[in-house]
């Protein structure tokens, strides 16, 4: 039996994204529990509450750059400050529509940035993504 992640956070405000993702995750059986948030705001939110105990932290994040409030590269730059003896084991990949090489060029200035990924991911896509960045979990 294949170990399973304990949590992924989907960052997305597309609700069919979400659907889409969790449906996915469910399919490929290889995680707990999904949480679910619309924006980077909401997803600060969560790990700073993941981080005090209060909500499951999440060991991987797709994280989408276009959102309203706080947008993806505001959550990367905020995320980075964060306490990273406790997140700095989370895996962050972009999933985002952007397939401008700008964008692509500026997530590889972010050390926690592990994968960017255009939408949406496939079954096989997501597996490879798994076994490169969990591959004890496979």
């Amino acid at each position: 039996m294949k170990k399973k992640l304990n949590c992924v956070l989907l960052v997305d405000d597309d609700d069919d994204c979400h659907f889409f993702n969790q449906r996915l995750l469910n399919k490929l059986d290889c995680t707990e529990q999904i949480s679910i948030v619309n924006n980077g705001k909401e997803a600060l939110d969560y790990l700073s509450k993941a981080i005090l105990g209060a909500a499951i932290l999440p060991e991987l994040i797709l994280l989408d750059l276009n959102m309203p409030l706080i947008d993806g590269w505001e959550f990367l730059d905020e995320f980075e400050k964060m306490d990273q003896n406790i997140c700095g084991k989370i895996v962050i990949i972009i999933l985002t529509t952007s397939i401008h090489p700008a964008d692509k060029e500026k997530a590889k200035e972010y050390k926690s940035v592990a994968d960017f990924q255009i939408k949406y991911l496939s079954k096989e896509a997501c597996s490879k993504l798994l076994l490169a960045h969990f591959p004890s979990h496979h």
